[in-house]
């Protein structure tokens, strides 16, 4: 592998460039947390660890019971608020960054902000 992330093909043992491939990052079905697959044969991981295997089969199951499509999205009312919640903050800390752009905020404060819009958007991306 390079510094870029990216491995070596097998059709290029001396590493002239030839069959270059990206390194895709994998995140777990349930929990959304990075799952490290363990080389190159067999299937990719699709879950962190069995908990997490086990979560998303009793989820598929109850869907399947509930006559709703394969691939629906089911949130109780605490997981909507919460959702809308995150998505209220990220709203916010969006809205602060354009806020201070526009009250001459200098370098430094548009660069801290721009680091907790980030933090807030990554923090999203763990659904559950």
């Amino acid at each position: 592998m390079n510094d870029a992330g990216e491995e070596r093909g097998a059709g290029d043992p001396a590493g002239h460039g030839v069959a270059l491939r990206r390194r895709v990052v994998h995140y777990c079905g349930w929990c959304g947390k990075r799952v490290e697959q363990n080389g190159t044969v067999g299937r990719r991981r699709r879950y962190c660890g069995q908990s997490c295997r086990q979560r998303a089969y009793e989820r598929r199951i109850a869907v399947q019971r509930g006559g709703l499509p394969e691939d629906a999205v089911v949130l109780s009312g605490a997981e909507l608020a919460t959702l809308q919640d995150r998505l209220f903050q990220l709203r916010c800390a969006a809205e602060d960054v354009g806020t201070a752009a526009e009250d001459g905020a200098d370098a430094e404060e548009l660069r801290r902000l721009a680091r907790e819009l980030a933090r807030t958007a990554q923090d999203l991306e763990q659904l559950r």
